[in-house]
């Protein structure tokens, strides 16, 4: 029995519905419904960091940070400029079926291969406890599931918001790897990446409201 003051079984359970929730955020093709299930993440990570900020009260500082660009200030970001451009995703280059399959399997694969080698990734007596093993597996597999966004949608809404999958998974491995990291760093770090998804999607707007499309593949063909 592990004699943290954090209870394994609700960091498991709000670990799992991080994860899903990334597959979901994802692969739903309603650009709002999509930045609605990031938001509800964002207050899956807040409860995650209000969990281990029983180990560390300085995590309380992390969590109330996550609240207000996370989970307030970048999701309103999203819905108010959906509502200014348009509510379905772009086609992705790869079709729903394959990748949910592929998606999932990076889900499940992802998280057993960083669970299992947490030496490699974080070789610290911290990291060695089960529940802060679970958090980098999660991490890591938030990480890769943005990367993998990024990497097939041609939608410009749904890359940042793959974007902000490949921020919160850094975010959520900091609990792990840097837990005495300074409230001012970590504040700064959150702001840089709230100014910059404003700036992408107020770009994103005025392409919209140029070519009328936010199909990146398309506004390639156009500079031709």
């Amino acid at each position: 029995m592990s004699t943290l003051p954090i209870s394994e079984e609700l960091v498991r359970t709000l670990s799992l519905t991080v994860v899903i929730t990334s597959v979901l955020t994802v692969e739903l093709r309603r650009l709002r419904l999509s930045a609605l299930t990031y938001g509800a993440q964002a207050l899956l990570i807040v409860a995650l960091l209000v969990s281990y900020a029983r180990m560390n009260h300085a995590l309380y500082w992390w969590a109330g940070t996550a609240l207000i660009t996370k989970a307030i200030l970048i999701p309103w970001f999203l819905f108010r400029y959906i509502r200014r451009t348009q509510e379905m995703e772009e086609r992705p280059m790869v079709g729903f079926g394959p990748s949910v399959v592929v998606a999932a399997a990076l889900m499940i694969g992802f998280f057993r291969l960083t669970h299992g080698q947490v030496d490699l990734l974080a070789p610290s007596p911290l990291a060695q406890e089960e529940v802060f093993r679970t958090n980098l597996a999660v991490a890591s597999t938030v990480f890769v599931l943005g990367l993998y966004s990024l990497l097939t949608r041609r939608d410009a809404v749904k890359l940042v918001i793959g974007l902000c999958l490949l921020e919160n998974g850094v975010h959520l491995s900091l609990v792990s790897l840097a837990p005495g990291l300074p409230e001012t760093a970590l504040f700064g770090i959150a702001s840089e990446v709230v100014v910059t998804v404003f700036i992408l999607l107020y770009v994103i707007e005025g392409v919209y409201q140029e070519f009328g499309t936010t199909d990146t593949f398309r506004l390639r063909e156009l500079q031709r």
